[in-house]
């Protein structure tokens, strides 16, 4: 599947080395008035090239509408949107064409398909996390218009919080050629109680779905998560907004680990590090679970 969402659903396509990243909208009322400068905030919080952990390719991650918006204002017809790849480098990886480099999803793809795209780990790559940006830009639009707020921040790099020590770190892994991984805290505020199913789509199952639907992403707590598994029940009064799979109406904080960056030593076309450019994308899941909760329960 490369689509998320019951009635709010968006479908992704495109590779990391290919024409274009994109996605269709479907399911988006008419009548909201999207800021396009907003979405391009957002793609700008997600782009490369910007600081020094992060890739050094440089996209202008510029969004082109197709479809499903007249005078910046939706139509309730499908929004399709692209944003153009300027600067792929395809034969940088001609080298790992017959290759499957170890921690890549290279091996998995070429099982499950029988082909696969060696450019620059074609789907699986963040660069496809593009059109989630847009799409949850849309999403938090329309959110905040309810009074709904999604936010999301670096929480730690590589165990560390001190923001001269993550730096630092950083640098080191920069100058050996390694990566390092970390955590990005999450929190939805404004929610409405009553969001998520009791069973199957629990309102925090759907949001974990989401969250490690995200490259790189290996854990997902809510709440006090892990750390309830060394309390005591007379302890555990942390509910994290959620109860019985529904939301309570109180804030929800959730907690996403990235691992550390699997592709080492090829110069300065990839990240050091996910975070923080990751934030943004985490923000943009998060906004489509909810606004599509939203819309179940109406």
């Amino acid at each position: 599947m490369n689509t998320i969402g019951d009635i709010f659903r968006v479908t992704t396509f495109g590779e990391s080395h290919g024409v274009a990243i994109g996605g269709v909208i479907d399911g988006c009322p008419s009548g909201i008035k999207i800021d396009k400068q907003l979405i391009a905030t957002d793609l700008a919080r997600r782009a490369t090239g910007t600081t020094s952990s992060a890739s050094q390719r440089r996209e202008a991650d510029e969004v082109e509408f197709l479809s499903g918006l007249l005078d910046d204002v939706t139509l309730g017809t499908p929004i399709a949107f692209m944003v153009r790849n300027t600067d792929a480098r395809p034969e940088d990886y001609a080298d790992l064409k017959d290759t499957f480099r170890p921690n890549h999803a290279d091996y998995t793809y070429q099982i499950k398909y029988g082909i696969r795209d060696w450019k620059g780990g074609g789907r699986a790559s963040a660069r496809t996390t593009v059109s989630v940006v847009v799409a949850g830009a849309i999403a938090k639009q329309w959110l905040a218009q309810k009074g709904v707020e999604v936010k999301a921040e670096v929480k730690s790099i590589g165990g560390e919080t001190d923001p001269e020590r993550i730096e630092a770190l950083l640098q080191q892994c920069r100058e050996a050629g390694d990566t390092v991984g970390g955590i990005v805290q999450g929190s939805i505020t404004g929610l409405p109680a009553g969001l998520g199913e009791p069973m199957f789509d629990k309102f925090q199952a759907c949001l974990a779905k989401a969250m490690f639907s995200i490259p790189a992403v290996k854990g997902f707590e809510y709440g006090d998560g892990f750390a309830m598994a060394a309390m005591k029940g007379s302890e555990a009064n942390h509910s994290g907004g959620i109860l019985g799979g529904i939301t309570n109406g109180e804030e929800v904080c959730f907690n996403v680990a990235f691992k550390p960056i699997p592709t080492l030593g090829r110069g300065n076309r990839h990240d050091v590090c996910a975070l923080p450019r990751a934030t943004v994308i985490v923000e943009a899941m998060a906004a489509l679970v909810v606004l599509d909760a939203m819309m179940l329960n109406s």
